[in-house]
């Protein structure tokens, strides 16, 4: 049975913010801080949450508060998972006066210039996904095997759960405040892959107007990737907690 799509209500986001979880990203930090307050977007507040990196992330977020007053950075104990790490994200910017929140990699996998165009999405509907495969393949700089077992993932996902999405597993999205209380974000476990798909399905099935939107995936520049086989092992076993429980 399908589930009943709400009419979104005209939104204008007030409050937007960018939450980006880090751990170890003294090479890209700096220059995506400053490229995101280049897009000259009103009131942004850019969201910092990094896991007690040792190479000194934190420590470049804090040489820009001068230059960038509402830039907030929130330090962890310790590397707990990129999944809590968006969770603390997400709450902390509810807790302040957030109104849209969007989600992106530090590693410039996603370009801050698309953030705008999520925003504005944001305007009609309650989540905007960005897709990698909404229109053919769009990745870049990816071995096969790893856009082989992604693009197998996403089918996988969709074909066990139902969630009527290209890319279930992308991480570049715009969120409503209102949506992501209304999926109680605060009690999302899973991590990686999972986290992504359980929070798509969540909106999904609670009937929230969700609308994917194509971007071009790029392969980080700097650092290492962070991907694990756990992640998708992970995501393997909760579609299937999805199909039966729902939840």
């Amino acid at each position: 049975m399908k589930t009943a799509r709400k009419p979104a209500e005209p939104f204008t986001s007030h409050s937007p913010w960018v939450v980006v979880p880090t751990y170890n990203e003294i090479e890209n930090i700096a220059q995506l801080i400053t490229q995101l307050y280049g897009l000259g977007i009103d009131n942004l507040t850019v969201l910092i949450v990094d896991d007690n990196s040792p190479d000194g992330t934190a420590d470049a977020v804090r040489g820009l508060e001068s230059q960038f007053p509402s830039v907030q950075l929130v330090v962890r104990d310790n590397k707990a998972g990129l999944g809590k790490a968006y969770v603390h994200g997400f709450t902390y910017a509810l807790e302040h006066g957030a109104d849209a929140i969007v989600q992106m990699d530090a590693d410039f996998s996603h370009s801050p210039k698309d953030v705008s165009r999520l925003l504005g999405e944001l305007q009609e509907n309650d989540l905007v996904v960005g897709s990698r495969y909404s229109q053919g393949i769009s990745v870049v700089n990816w071995p096969l095997k790893r856009l082989l077992i992604s693009i197998g993932g996403n089918l996988y996902a969709r074909i066990i759960t139902g969630l009527p999405l290209s890319d279930s597993t992308g991480g570049f999205k715009a969120w409503r405040a209102d949506t992501l209380r209304g999926i109680h974000i605060e009690t999302s476990d899973a991590d990686g892959y999972g986290f992504q798909i359980v929070n798509n399905y969540r909106a999904w099935k609670q009937g929230y107007q969700v609308k994917e939107i194509p971007i071009v995936f790029t392969e980080r520049r700097e650092g290492q990737s962070k991907m694990t086989t756990k992640i998708i092992k992970e995501a393997i076993v909760l579609v299937w907690r999805l199909r039966l429980m729902g939840k």
